[in-house]
């Protein structure tokens, strides 16, 4: 694949900045003001991050890359779940199993790590209780810290960590905004973001947000019903402390969803070419998935500066599913070939969290110092029930080519099985400072002493593993070339229990390794454009692979696993974020790597090694403000997955989008978007149990919404 246009795009890119040059500056603000969101355009933001070392520091003082998708770009992208927000972020990717599960990547390894205002939680294998569709709707923004973050998430992945900061009650006045949407496919949503002040001094504030949406799709059968409930209060207790109180609820009520994706292959060998709104589904299967969250976040600054953070948060999901699932190989001639397995089950899991922190400065040699010190304490219990299918079970498909879901349910047993009853327990202590060495060099170090333990049952096989007191070392440094460019570096090694199994039943070993990265940031034009240049390299020891042709014993279809010594992951990433001239906004980077075992055999070949993503908005401030433009390009290069004795492939292939908005009057505005403008074919997955998915085909949106 040529990519020499993505290359030149890049390097003229950072040529067209170097020309400008303005101070760097960090991002202050007072304690006794109400927390806000400054933002630099309307795609990044000044505001300091904890997703890394939580110290505290800006985009440009934390040293490694991250990438953030704002709430302005959410609202006119019309990105709704994570999912989406993962497709456009730079250097992030995603598979789509199943119209519930998603897997996401970054420098070409699963994504584990996650937050939640910068407080780590658990989710479920692939997210099968609807955690990656979750709405975003109640997301002030969306943070991809690409690398390890062990420092702060105990067992760290060098893959990336995903931080979903929660929309605040930020306002003392009425403020918000209201929207109606159609699209295709017989789309319709509704939602209102409002935000207002309860006492006449602004003491206490609160925030409500809700959101309707329900259609069909572009799968045969499928349709879905959510609903997304969200509501936080603030409140001053003094001058210098903060209570933040909320909830939120988000249902998904699927009908006929897919478990599994498309048959591969023919019986000759030959690849199987359905249409895209192909389904596997039958006309009675459903996946009911719901997520309740309640937090409490307090906050108290100390006069000598120092300030106190303690969260609590709970999570439960639920799920309640119909399934069927079809596999097998096909006769080309009649269609024949496919089995099926149905399935039903009834889960749930519940996470509480406790999270304190205690972050300052202190003098030493003359300078000052920043320091955090805190602690974590997480547990979860997963618990999921089956029941048999007695009659109808497992009859064969028939002619698949004729297939149109209307295929026999089973008579459902009333009693149930364990097929999974998992307690997982996480204990952290971390500790960082940044010395501020000279005006120029700063020096990040800190470390974690983690604990992570999982026992239970699953499928049959009985689970008992994890690890106790692991030290993770955490360094970085930042150096300031001038007052516009920042070079760093950063370094960590990888701890990461993980709960694949082998051909024999038996638990790999933790995944160990180091990560390394060094790289370039600068600001430009008066601080409203950055760029980031990064270069990593990653060094993993037991990483799981698929051991193709062999099932964990006691599982119904698992794959089993081997560990691959001696993976390496080496690549660099580029970004550039903000805004050009007054209108002008602009998000594009380009990631690529290279990931290997220790006999050079790539792994993970279903993720992309290359991509390239683009979204830019223009307001024709001057001829006609009350016109936005916008669109964008997400390109990624071929994939592969080997499936059985052969290979499915998926060409390199570009998505374009177009947003045009047009403002009727001072808070009424109109809003057409267009995704997969080109109407392009491809897979949103490949090779998950040697079956494909295809991605949504062209759509529109027509939203019309109200601000005040």
């Amino acid at each position: 694949m040529n990519t020499l246009p993505l290359k030149t795009l890049s390097f003229a890119v950072m040529a067209a900045l170097g020309t400008s040059a303005l101070q760097v500056q960090a991002a202050q603000q007072d304690n006794e003001e109400i927390e806000k969101i400054v933002v630099t355009g309307k795609y990044t933001v000044n505001e300091v991050i904890d997703t890394a070392t939580g110290l505290g520091l800006s985009l440009l003082e934390t040293p490694q890359s991250v990438s953030v998708i704002t709430a302005a770009r959410i609202k006119e992208q019309k990105l709704d779940t994570l999912t989406d927000t993962v497709l456009n972020a730079i250097g992030v990717s995603a598979k789509e199993v199943d119209n519930v599960r998603n897997t996401l990547q970054s420098r070409g390894f699963d994504i584990t790590n996650y937050q939640i205002d910068g407080v780590p939680l658990s989710w479920s294998l692939a997210g099968d209780s609807g955690e990656t569709i979750a709405d975003v709707a109640i997301y002030e923004r969306v943070e991809f810290v690409r690398g390890a973050t062990g420092l702060l998430t105990g067992a760290g992945d060098p893959s990336a960590s995903i931080n979903l900061v929660r929309k605040h009650a930020n306002s003392t006045d009425l403020t918000g905004f209201a929207s109606v949407s159609l699209g295709s496919w017989n789309n319709k949503e509704v939602m209102v973001d409002v935000a207002n002040g309860l006492t006449n001094d602004g003491s206490v504030r609160g925030r409500v947000v809700a959101k309707y949406e329900e259609g069909d799709s572009y799968l045969d059968l499928f349709s879905d019903e959510s609903t997304v409930l969200y509501g936080v209060l603030e409140a001053d207790l003094s001058t210098h402390s903060t209570i933040r109180v909320g909830a939120s609820y988000q249902r998904n009520d699927p009908t006929s969803p897919t478990w599994g994706a498309l048959p591969t292959f023919f019986t000759d060998g030959s690849k199987t070419d359905w249409e895209v709104e192909k389904t596997t589904a039958a006309n009675w299967t459903e996946w009911q998935t719901t997520g309740t969250n309640a937090f409490v976040n307090f906050s108290h600054n100390f006069a000598n500066g120092w300030e106190l953070v303690a969260n609590y948060n709970k999570l439960k999901y639920e799920q309640d599913t119909e399934l069927l699932y079809l596999f097998g190989t096909l006769d080309k001639t009649t269609g024949e070939g496919l089995a099926s397995w149905p399935y039903k089950s009834t889960g749930e899991s519940n996470q509480d969290s406790f999270d304190i922190q205690l972050k300052g400065f202190y003098q030493l040699a003359g300078r000052e110092h920043d320091f955090v010190t805190g602690a974590l304490y997480s547990e979860q219990s997963a618990d999921t029930l089956t029941f048999a299918a007695l009659d109808n079970a497992f009859l064969p498909v028939g002619n698949f080519y004729e297939w149109d879901g209307n295929f026999p349910e089973p008579t459902w047993g009333t009693e149930t099985s364990v097929a999974q009853d998992m307690d997982t327990e996480q204990k952290g202590f971390y500790a960082a400072t940044r010395l501020n060495l000279s005006d120029e060099l700063k020096v990040i170090a800190g470390s974690r002493l983690s604990s992570w333990q999982r026992e239970g049952e699953s499928y049959g096989v009985i689970t008992d593993f994890g690890d106790n007191g692991v030290f993770i070392p955490y360094a970085g440094a930042l150096y300031d070339l001038s007052t516009t460019q920042r070079v760093y570096a950063s370094y960590t090694e990888i701890f990461q229990p993980q709960n694949a199994q082998d051909r024999n039943g038996d638990f790999l070993d933790p995944i160990k390794g180091k990560s390394y990265e060094v790289g370039l940031k600068s600001t430009y034009l008066d601080d409203t454009l950055q760029t980031t240049l990064a270069i990593f390299q990653i060094e993993q020891d037991n990483l799981a692979q698929d051991d193709v042709g062999y099932i964990v014993p006691g599982s119904v279809n698992t794959v089993a696993q081997y560990a691959a010594e001696g993976t390496t992951s080496k690549g660099f990433e580029f970004e550039v974020v903000g805004q050009l001239t007054d209108g002008f906004d602009v998000h594009l980077g380009y990631s690529q790597y290279k990931a290997e075992d220790a006999n050079g055999v790539e792994v993970n070949t279903d993720n992309p090694r290359k991509q390239f993503k683009l979204y830019t908005t223009y307001q024709f401030v001057n001829a006609l403000p009350e016109l936005t433009i916008g669109g964008g390009v997400n390109w990624q290069d071929d994939t592969y997955s080997v499936t059985g004795n052969d290979r499915l492939e998926q060409d390199a292939y570009a998505l374009v989008s177009l947003m045009a908005n047009y403002v009727l009057a001072d808070n009424m505005a109109l809003q057409l978007n267009v995704e997969n403008l080109f109407d392009e074919k491809y897979y949103s997955q490949i090779g998950f149990f040697d079956q494909y998915r295809y991605g949504a085909p062209r759509n529109y949106s027509l939203s019309f919404s109200y601000d005040f």
